[in-house]
């Protein structure tokens, strides 16, 4: 035997004529683009719900942050009112202060008298940016005296920004009474 001999030998296994690269092919062409368009959706599914769950948390803590600012606006209104009533004595009826120092700058004063006869009510509001900047948390400050019996209401409310056409302000609120 020669070595021609041991090389030309052929197997042919049945129904393998229908496997060519050609027949296999054209009836799978269908399948694997639509095997692609399922996939690429699942995907751009699943991208799009944790864009939408990530721009939502963004959002939270955002406005998260924005409270914090309006509630230390309103503690910083608190604690700037308490000095000067209890240090300076700026709030009553015999002051002839007009203006306060706070957050940085000066606060005009504007007084009100009301009540009763029997209860005289004597207010003062103030107003002030914290730094100076419009953009800056902002602060307004009630004060409120009331007279038979001595009471004192300090009412601060705290803004995260002094724009007040911004549609994302926020207001946070402190009251204190003695």
């Amino acid at each position: 035997m020669s070595m021609k001999e041991k090389t030309g030998f052929r197997f042919q296994v049945s129904g393998a004529s229908s496997l060519t690269p050609k027949a296999f092919s054209r009836t799978s062409r269908g399948f694997t683009l639509l095997l692609a368009v399922l996939i690429s959706s699942i995907l751009i599914a699943i991208g799009s719900a944790i864009f939408n769950i990530l721009s939502k948390e963004i959002i939270l803590s955002s406005s998260g942050r924005e409270s914090q600012f309006a509630f230390f606006a309103a503690d910083s209104g608190i604690e700037c009112a308490l000095y000067w009533d209890t240090k300076q004595n700026a709030f009553a009826t015999t002051s002839a202060l007009t203006q306060v120092a706070c957050g940085g700058g000066l606060a005009d004063l504007t007084r009100t008298s009301g009540g009763t006869l029997l209860r005289p009510t004597y207010t003062t509001v103030f107003s002030f940016p914290l730094d100076g900047g419009e953009a800056n948390p902002c602060i307004t400050v009630t004060v409120a005296k009331t007279f038979y019996p001595t009471e004192t209401i300090i009412a601060s409310q705290g803004y995260n920004t002094c724009v007040t056409t911004n549609p994302l302000r926020l207001e946070r609120a402190i009251r204190v009474q003695y």
